[in-house]
This record gives C-alpha cells, sequence and structure tokens, in this order.
C-alpha cells in the first residue's frame, strides 16, 4: 500500500490539492512538512465526505497564477523524499 495518494480537485471557488495518507495518525506532521512551500496559501486537515476515501484528508490551497499541476508534482516529489526519509531512520 502507498503512503499517500494526491488529486487536483476542481470547485468553483478555487482549485485545490487534495492528499490521501494510508496513515491519518502522520496528517498534522505532513501538514507541517507542507508549510514551507511559498506558493501555498492554506492547508487544511479536513474530513473526507465520499466512499472508498480515507476519513480525512489534507486540503492544500495555493496562491493565485500558481500552476496546479507543477505544485502537485512538487508536493508528490516532496512527499516520497519525506516518507523515504522516514523510512531510513526506522
Amino acid at each position: 500500500m502507498l503512503p499517500f495518494r494526491s488529486e487536483i480537485r476542481n470547485s468553483p471557488a478555487q482549485q485545490t490539492i487534495k492528499v490521501f495518507l494510508s496513515d491519518e495518525s502522520l496528517d498534522s506532521k505532513i501538514k507541517s512538512h507542507l508549510e514551507h512551500f511559498k506558493e501555498i496559501e492554506l492547508i487544511e486537515i479536513q474530513q473526507s465526505v465520499g466512499r472508498n476515501r480515507a476519513d480525512e484528508n489534507i486540503t492544500i490551497f495555493l496562491k493565485d497564477d500558481v500552476d496546479i499541476n507543477k505544485m502537485k508534482t512538487s508536493i508528490d516529489s516532496s512527499l516520497w523524499w519525506y516518507f523515504e526519509q522516514d523510512m531510513v531512520d526506522e
């Protein structure tokens, strides 16, 4: 099982990136880890709605004029690095 899954979500108000973690106990740590991106306006831990989903997700709101596809790639890379480091530390 992968440690996370991320998706771009379109809404009328603003595009977001949602991150679903396999281990929801890491939500706060991952939220803190992602706060270093200057392109991110806000990060929230939210309850997920829908079936076959985690109970919670990390929702990332980007600043205006940020390329969401590039940011998703950057966030995914950063999360892979985070989980690889975590496995090395064990």
